[in-house]
């Protein structure tokens, strides 16, 4: 490998390293995480990160914006399934373990780039297609929409037991914690399918409600 080379492979794995240290230490910290923080917990200097990212906005917004890649790239291997049920299945379970609730701390306090509205929206079409698939094959409770589906994600993805037992240091739990959680988006999942046993309550949730918190505050 030439020098280069192995700098530019350094320097990707210091990003993946900022980018899960990132996310772990929203959960934590939510909007008031630091990047000195940031950076220690992914055994960087404060100097990497800022040489990467100049600011702790851009870090946050390209966190966001590989998290919507990888949720887009859920929908569309759910997408790629024959079956509609285990496609939407796919991705449930594929989205909880990416953590999407460990985001929300930021909602509102940073700018939405171009190219986050983009990628939003696209996974947003992807996921509704998902959706609209379930419901027309009949596996789908025709009450469900994809605003409960995401809101149902953000719940499972965020989880107090793992974050706790992250914060804890408690690395022997960990797998426990992750099977515990697997049975439960199960359950989930189970109580998602056709035909529902009883009716959900009140008018489904608006867009707004998922998009309208990432608006900033008025200056």
């Amino acid at each position: 490998m030439t020098r280069e080379r192995a700098r530019r492979a350094d320097a990707e794995a210091n990003d993946r390293a900022l980018l899960q240290a990132a996310r772990e230490v929203l959960a934590i910290d939510g909007a008031h995480a630091s990047v000195a923080r940031i950076a220690e917990r992914a055994g960087v200097g404060i100097g990497s990160l800022y040489r990467r990212y100049r600011t702790k906005q851009e870090l946050f917004q390209h966190l966001c914006a590989t998290a919507l890649d990888q949720w887009l790239r859920a929908a569309e291997e759910g997408l790629a399934h024959e079956d509609p049920w285990e496609g939407l299945a796919h991705y449930v379970r594929s989205a909880v373990t990416m953590g999407p609730g460990s985001l929300a701390p930021i909602a509102g306090t940073i700018e939405i780039t171009p190219e986050m509205a983009d990628k939003n929206r696209r996974s947003d079409e992807a996921a509704a297609a998902l959706v609209e698939r379930a419901h027309a094959a009949g596996v789908l409770r025709p009450d469900v929409t994809v605003v409960d589906l995401h809101l149902l994600i953000e719940q499972l993805g965020r989880s107090p037991l793992l974050e706790q037992l992250g914060s804890q240091g408690r690395t022997d739990l960990l797998e426990a914690a992750r099977t515990a959680r697997d049975r439960i988006t199960r359950i989930a999942l189970d109580g998602l399918r056709a035909p529902a046993p009883t009716p959900l309550p009140g008018r489904p949730p608006g867009q707004e409600l998922l998009s309208a918190r990432w608006d900033l505050p008025p200056a």
